[in-house]
């Protein structure tokens, strides 16, 4: 990263920054933005040709092309290291070097070597046909805070913001704009575009985000504020969409109410709700202080709407690799049992047992043949005793969840684990855990015939007292 890039060379340098530092890093990031991630981009769609057989250059999408330091001398590169060496150099308050046969012959003494590209091992994603979509590889995010920590910044020389301003022509700001714009139109072959082009352009910029987006963001936050104020419960009409076009110059500005909210089917009959929408939600909150426990709640469920239900998770979490904290199919589990006879037999209780443990059949019945006294019996003994700790197990795990509060089966399921590249995520979830007093539910049912039901979301509100 950028930031690792810019404390590595402090610490080559001890603590100290010059202007061949600040030339060094604008080499790095010009190969690796107009070289490095081109080539990558390009080895990745050859191999998505290879193994498709498709073509992928084609229509729209433009090969680009990389730049070549080594390679015949293009006037835009020593120009881009011109502007960006600068930059990096206000940032750092190094003396910028404004003159540019000394600035030429500074980059030729650093004798800048073009590194050998080699294909990179992370994901390219290739949905926009840009290098710019490649992507960072592996998240080593905690890795580098650790190391970030680690680093002694009284020896650091601190950088210095600079605020963009296009009317100071000199301060690099819209040269470096131009030349990083015509860079990466070089690559796709895109017609160059004129430093006063790109000037108004870029002072366009501030004037949109003050008009256009400013006013956008405050209509949202209009209707955000009637959500706090609930008046979603007086129907959509208090509601509005809002249309305005600043380019037409009219001062035009439209609202009106938004469509209907789609309606989605239950499966269930009437005297049952037969729809919902997404603003609807089935709101559950327990009396006193005492908490629902999960079998409960399956209970509640099952009684209210006449359904058997299937599944209880964490809302939005419907597709997660996250099992969900009730599931039928380990309820059913409960009645599964592997004892001995009065002959020392194997018994096993229900043939679904086999179905999570499908090498228990041949242990079963090699067990119940085999003397007692062959070698082999023991082998498979071993076998089913394991089994039937694993099944003891997973018991006592359902119970404990069925039989507790739901916050905490919520908790136990969806609360990262202790590990430590977990630590942000998980004082994230217990930051919000704590300050909430509710949980989202989403929940999967059927009907006696095996038809799959659709209910809105739960809202359980429960006391932390």
């Amino acid at each position: 990263t950028l930031i690792k890039l810019f404390i590595d060379l402090q610490k080559e340098n001890d603590g100290k920054i010059d202007f061949d530092a600040c030339i060094r890093v604008a080499f790095t990031r010009m190969i690796e933005d107009f070289r490095t991630s081109v080539l990558n981009v390009c080895h990745a769609a050859d191999e998505m040709e290879k193994s498709d057989g498709k073509k992928f250059w084609t229509g729209t999408k433009r090969r680009p092309r990389a730049i070549d330091w080594s390679g015949e001398f293009m006037p835009e590169l020593m120009e881009y290291l011109y502007c960006s060496s600068n930059l990096y150099a206000s940032v750092w308050g190094v003396e910028p070097v404004r003159d540019r046969s000394e600035f030429e012959t500074t980059v030729n003494g650093l004798g800048l070597v073009q590194p050998q590209w080699k294909p990179s091992s992370a994901n390219v994603d290739l949905s926009e046909a840009d290098d710019d979509a490649a992507d960072d590889g592996p998240d080593n995010s905690e890795e580098l805070k650790k190391e970030l920590y680690g680093v002694d910044v009284s020896k650091l020389i601190p950088a210095t913001p600079q605020d963009f301003e296009k009317d100071d022509d000199a301060n690099f700001h819209i040269d470096y704009l131009t030349i990083a714009t015509n860079l990466r139109s070089w690559n796709y072959d895109i017609k160059a575009s004129a430093r006063h082009t790109v000037k108004v352009t870029a002072g366009r910029i501030i004037p949109a985000l003050a008009t256009t987006t400013a006013m956008v963001c405050g209509l949202v936050d209009i209707e955000f504020c009637k959500l706090v104020l609930g008046l979603q419960c007086l129907g959509r009409e208090k509601f509005l969409n809002s249309n305005i076009n600043l380019a037409a110059g009219s001062g035009n500005f439209t609202t009106f109410n938004p469509d209907p909210p789609v309606s989605i089917s239950t499966g269930l009959e009437a005297p049952q709700p037969e729809s919902f929408t997404s603003w609807d939600k089935i709101e559950l909150t327990p009396p006193g202080s005492e908490e629902l426990t999960v079998e409960q709640l399956v209970s509640y469920i099952e009684d209210t709407f006449g359904v058997s239900v299937t599944s209880i998770f964490a809302a939005g979490y419907e597709n997660s690799k996250i099992p969900p904290f009730y599931d039928a199919v380990d309820r059913k589990k409960m009645d599964w049992d592997i004892t001995y006879d009065g002959d020392g037999k194997a018994q096993i209780s229900n043939d679904e047992i086999y179905t999570r443990w499908p090498q228990l059949r041949t242990a079963a019945q090699m067990f119940n043949r085999l003397p007692p006294s062959s070698g082999q019996r023991k082998v498979f003994e071993n076998q089913i005793k394991t089994i039937k700790t694993a099944l003891d197990q997973t018991k006592e795990n359902f119970l404990s969840l069925l039989k507790g509060p739901i916050s905490k089966a919520y908790c136990s399921s969806y609360r990262p684990d202790d590990s430590e590249e977990n630590a942000e995520a998980r004082q994230y979830f217990d930051t919000v855990f704590e300050a909430r007093d509710y949980v989202s539910l989403g929940v999967h049912c059927r009907t006696e015939t095996k038809e799959d039901i659709t209910l809105p979301s739960i809202k359980y509100v429960y006391s932390k007292s």
